[in-house]
């Protein structure tokens, strides 16, 4: 868990939840209360690990379906917030 406002690459990284349909990156740091955290982590959304948004949900486009160590998993925004990534084109 890294403090995202100290990160070397800090103007580089995105919170999750402001992906789409189609973007892709790298999981560089993980930030919020520790049982959502916890709980991310227990799910396989860790550091370093590559991380591709499969679909939005319409109208509110929450939630969030990502995939991640070959799982698939729903994510509220507000969950996916917590979630720092280093977008990335061509993974």
């Amino acid at each position: 868990m890294t403090d995202y406002d100290s990160h070397p690459l800090r103007e580089k990284l995105v919170p999750l939840n402001l992906f789409h349909r189609g973007d892709k990156g790298i999981i560089k740091a993980l930030i919020g209360p520790e049982p959502l955290l916890k709980r991310l982590m227990d799910l396989g959304v860790i550091e370093g690990e590559q991380v591709f948004v499969l679909h939005e949900a319409p109208f509110g486009k929450d939630p969030i379906a990502v995939q991640v160590r070959g799982t698939l998993l729903a994510l509220r925004r507000v969950e996916a917030s917590a979630v720092i990534v280093q977008k990335a084109e061509n993974l």
